[in-house]
């Protein structure tokens, strides 16, 4: 849940060993590319109220797969996972 991401920040910020650099999500199957628009937009405003909050920075926003790539990079992914589109799909 998108609600927990402050406290799971907050912990993992506490940890020395770690350098938290940005979000993921994947969305949904169900409702195509609303589901995931909805999806990328919410981990985008989630990110700029922890920005916001925690004042440090989280530039990676990582979401969007080969099938919605194009509304993940419209909702400002700065990185995608493409495989099956070089790939071909799996077995």
């Amino acid at each position: 849940e998108v609600s927990d991401a402050p406290a799971i920040l907050e912990v993992a910020l506490a940890q020395p060993a770690l350098r938290v650099v940005g979000l993921m999500a994947v969305p949904p199957l169900a409702d195509g590319n609303s589901a995931a628009e909805r999806t990328f937009n919410e981990l985008r405003m989630c990110r700029d109220a922890l920005e916001t909050r925690f004042k440090i920075k989280l530039p990676e926003l990582s979401m969007g797969m080969s099938g919605d790539y194009e509304i993940a990079v419209e909702e400002g992914s700065t990185m995608v996972r493409i495989g099956s589109l070089l790939f071909g799909s799996r077995g």
